[in-house]
């Protein structure tokens, strides 16, 4: 019932628009009364971004996962959903047809306030929830910057998969071609904040960033291949012209701490992208 209720609404919603469909149409549609639409769907927009329930649970059982960094929890989970999403094309008897389906439903939400905030709704709570369970690992609080900024970077690649379906999904491409391109966007990305994550995994509350040990700093190895490795150039000057290859050699010093090493990589990506 609740699948027969949602796909029943987004079909009424794309065709008339969000606005202009009544949820007692709906349950009509579906030959039930109004208030057993609200027993499944708590409000209207939920009719339609009812697979984001889905992601918040997968995402609280995923990165609560003993062991599991948080970019591999995230990038498990939405390869599932891409490829949910993919299979169905696949096996789809006109694909064509159903990519535009898909686009036609994109464009609805990009073109209804309510459906964009209620989304915009979700990915707060997603947020609130990454960062309740990023909290618990190193024991601090989901208030703290950290957890909030790391939560904030992990969820972001949930809008990555989401641009990338939107460029890729262009009729141009088949499902697999559209899963390995959207991929790929999602493990750029992924790549970006590995380094800041796992620096955060090894966090030490208390400390401001700091470690004891170079131990310690070293057990954050990143997840992904191909971080950025900068070598600090104000303790390790060499010879040769300033106009130079600025950041292309930077390197952290080895003594440096994870936190130093962090804020060394951030400073320096940013000098380099405006000098």
């Amino acid at each position: 019932m609740r699948q027969q209720l949602s796909d029943t609404a987004t079909e009424m919603f794309m065709e008339r628009g969000f606005d202009a469909v009544r949820v007692s149409e709906v349950a009509e549609a579906c030959g039930v009364s109004e208030k057993t639409v609200f027993n499944y769907f708590p409000t209207k927009e939920s009719l339609v971004l009812d697979r984001l329930d889905a992601t918040m649970a997968s995402m609280r059982t995923g990165l609560a996962e003993p062991g599991v960094p948080p970019v591999e929890a995230a990038l498990r989970i939405l390869d599932r959903e891409l490829g949910g999403m993919t299979s169905w094309l696949a096996a789809q008897d006109d694909p064509v047809q159903a990519t535009a389906m898909i686009q036609r439903f994109g464009a609805l939400i990009r073109a209804t306030p309510s459906l964009r905030a209620h989304q915009s709704d979700m990915m707060d709570q997603f947020i609130a929830v990454a960062a309740a369970i990023l909290a618990g690992r190193p024991a601090m609080s989901a208030d703290d910057p950290e957890p909030q900024i790391a939560a904030t970077a992990l969820l972001g690649l949930w809008r990555i998969q989401f641009q990338g379906l939107r460029k890729y999904l262009d009729g141009t491409r088949t499902p697999a071609q559209v899963h390995q391109a959207v991929t790929a966007d999602v493990h750029r990305a992924a790549r970006l904040i590995d380094t800041g994550l796992s620096s955060f995994a090894a966090f030490t509350p208390g400390t401001d960033g700091q470690q004891d040990t170079q131990a310690t700093a070293d057990a954050a190895e990143p997840l992904l291949p191909g971080p950025m490795h900068f070598r600090d150039h104000r303790r390790h000057p060499e010879p040769g012209p300033r106009h130079r290859d600025r950041g292309a050699d930077l390197q952290p010093d080895p003594r440096m701490t994870t936190g130093e090493r962090t804020r060394w990589c951030i400073i320096s990506a940013l000098a380099s992208a405006i000098t």
